[in-house]
């Protein structure tokens, strides 16, 4: 029905099954919870909304909350940061909401290429909207994949985590890097709900990996910027590499991933193994990637 949003109201059912009755201070007032998570009326008392009110809310009906009601319910509902950016974008509240960005192919514009390029040291990523690749640096290949070696509507860092056998030997945490990236790929489609690529991303991968559609299902949303991953490296093995995320100013749809090594650290020393295999390598075909 054009009048429901089937994504606010599977939002707001899930998140309501996810929190804790007695973390969120409400009487015992001793009828048996059939079902796990809060009752309609307990978010309502919680956010100080009627009961109808939140009830037609989760129904996904197109109404205009305030902004302090929105941030109330989020508050009820003990939604992070990512849950209350994703609340926001799915009920039309937050700036730059859903609808506003362009379509299109993205391109990365000369001065960010080169900066990708002098990051020669390092291992970095430019991704783009839905997490495609939109560039990645010598090193950047060399640690997970030469991404230009897929067809352009292929080099999405997203689907080659859940499609290619190659991605899942990499990561020695497999299942927590691909989680985390059906996660921020939901902020995505709340953010732009009409983006046609985003929409037949998802109908692709899940109708072809069972984990991303379980984890779709899940309705959950997360925005990692910064952390660790332990990659087991055809070439130089075992490297914990920590990242951090960059947005960019006035490009808000790109971020740059840079890798980095702690400094004396053994996966310091892989790293430079890396680097200089990925000089004295040059007679080797580029499009069959890292020996396995």
């Amino acid at each position: 029905m054009a009048d429901v949003n089937p994504e606010l109201s599977d939002f707001l059912r899930r998140a309501r099954s996810q929190c804790d009755p007695t973390r969120a201070g409400l009487p015992a007032d001793g009828r048996v919870r059939r079902v796990p998570g809060l009752r309609r009326e307990e978010v309502a008392l919680l956010a100080g909304i009627s009961t109808d009110y939140y009830a037609r809310l989760e129904q996904g009906r197109r109404i205009q909350p305030s902004a302090a009601v929105v941030d109330a319910v989020a508050r009820a509902l003990e939604l992070d940061a990512a849950g209350r950016a994703h609340l926001a974008d799915l009920i039309g509240r937050r700036s730059g909401a859903a609808g506003r960005r362009p379509q299109g192919v993205q391109r990365v514009r000369p001065g960010l290429r080169q900066l990708l390029d002098s990051l020669d040291g390092q291992p970095a990523l430019l991704l783009g909207r839905r997490t495609d690749v939109l560039a990645a640096n010598r090193m950047g290949a060399a640690l997970f994949t030469d991404f230009e070696r897929f067809p352009g509507p292929e080099r999405n860092y997203t689907r080659w985590m859940f499609l290619d056998e190659q991605a899942r030997a990499l990561f020695a945490d497999w299942e927590t890097n691909a989680r985390v990236l059906v996660e921020n790929l939901r902020l995505d489609v709340g953010n732009d709900p009409s983006d046609r690529a985003t929409t037949a991303l998802v109908v692709e991968l899940r109708s072809r990996s069972p984990e991303f559609a379980r984890w779709w299902d899940d309705h959950r949303v997360y925005q990692r910027t910064h952390g660790s991953k332990t990659l087991h490296h055809p070439v130089v093995g075992e490297v914990t590499v920590d990242y951090e995320t960059l947005l960019l100013p006035g490009d808000p749809d790109t971020t740059l991933y840079v890798y980095t090594t702690e400094a004396g650290s053994s996966s310091r020393q892989a790293m430079d193994i890396l680097a200089s295999w990925t000089l004295t390598s040059t007679t080797r075909d580029r499009s069959a990637g890292p020996p396995a």
